[in-house]
């Protein structure tokens, strides 16, 4: 799903990009039943993006919003995908599957072609993408990656908003992780334990058209599976939200 807000005054023009997975089984390789519960929580990032485009429209902010949600719902069926196919993403990039429950960032190479396409001063994407970043940063922090300045600009907007999320590098030899496929130009999983979340995001810069670029890994704020705690309710949390209205608002007063 795409949402345009093109104000006539806009001095800036963000592409900002969500997973939208309404119902995650983990597909073929599905999920223990005590990790499904929550799975409604997958769309939190679409939720995030669409939602801040509204935010920029009612404030009246000067920046164009380009918002993709990227809406799919992973079940088993007659048509899931399978560990070993080979899909061909929107821009022409082709991609083995080896795990069918890794299915977000897939939908996500798709929205950022589509975005890329647009011609943003920046790209920013934020998705409910790996617990690899939940088992780092615990489940109220958000990890951000990408280039150095927009991944600042993302930490700023977030210690306005309060909202809390920490800086993780892509070091260079992620490169190769993500080139491991024999039979496609790009591995959408390694097999590899460690670094899951930074693999998802060097994954996900492939298809950012060497724009500048952000990613949010949300996994861990975005649902609150206790009780309250402070404004927080039990349940969905709405991170990201704020976050992307502050970034918004500080690109319009650049």
């Amino acid at each position: 799903m795409e949402l345009e807000y093109r104000p006539k005054d806009a001095v800036a023009h963000v592409a900002l990009v969500g997973k939208g997975i309404t119902f995650d089984s983990g597909g073929l390789w599905i999920k223990p039943a005590a990790s499904m519960g929550t799975m409604k929580e997958d769309m939190a990032g679409a939720a995030a993006v669409v939602q801040a485009t509204l935010a920029a429209a009612r404030l009246g902010l000067p920046v164009r919003v380009s918002a993709y949600a990227a809406l799919a719902e992973n079940m088993i069926g007659e048509a899931a995908m399978r560990p070993g196919d080979v899909l061909t993403t929107y821009d022409g990039t082709t991609v083995e599957v080896s795990n069918t429950d890794a299915e977000g960032r897939l939908v996500l190479a798709d929205a950022l072609g589509r975005a890329v396409e647009a011609g943003p001063d920046v790209v920013v994407d934020i998705a409910t993408l790996t617990g690899h970043m939940v088992l780092a940063l615990g489940d109220r922090m958000a990890g951000v990656l990408g280039d150095d300045a927009v991944v600042e600009e993302v930490l700023s907007a977030g210690r306005a908003a309060g909202e809390d999320a920490w800086p993780m590098p892509i070091p260079d030899f992620f490169d190769s992780r993500i080139r491991s496929s024999t039979v496609a130009d790009l591995a959408q999983y390694d097999g590899i334990r460690w670094g899951g979340g930074i693999f998802a995001a060097a994954f996900l810069r492939e298809f950012t058209g060497g724009l500048p670029w952000a990613h949010l890994d949300i996994a861990g704020p975005t649902f609150n599976k206790g009780g309250a705690n402070g404004h927080l309710v039990p349940g969905a949390t709405g991170y990201g939200v704020a976050t992307l209205v502050e970034l918004l608002r500080a690109r319009a007063e650049a």
